[in-house]
């Protein structure tokens, strides 16, 4: 999955949204990006694409029963991520302060 395929879940878990909504509640992505996630998604069963046929055209997309289910996982990855940033931050400075003291060499992991 993307990062725009994550951002996507967590955009639609509280709710259905219209595709320019979409866009301005995920930020940064192009109008081509969220497209082609917003088909993949739905062509993976996760996405629910509603056309009204109306004049002007009216889409709105929502998460199907699986998408609900991932939904979920997809945010709990994503409070990890944002609780243990500062420490994965940390443990990168640790070990580039350690690799860049003179005569310390990388060992390969074990």
């Amino acid at each position: 999955m993307s990062r725009w395929g994550v951002l996507v879940f967590l955009a639609l878990r509280d709710g259905t949204h219209r595709f320019s909504e979409l866009r301005r509640r995920i930020g940064g992505v192009s109008e081509k990006m969220l497209a082609q996630t917003l088909r993949a998604l739905e062509g993976d069963g996760f996405v629910l694409r509603r056309d009204f046929a109306e004049v002007p055209p009216r889409v709105e997309y929502e998460l199907t029963p699986m998408g609900c289910q991932l939904a979920e996982y997809v945010a709990a990855l994503a409070t990890w991520i944002s609780d243990n940033t500062p420490n994965v931050l940390a443990a990168r400075e640790k070990r580039r302060r350690t690799n860049s003291r003179p005569g310390s060499t990388m060992r390969p992991a074990s």
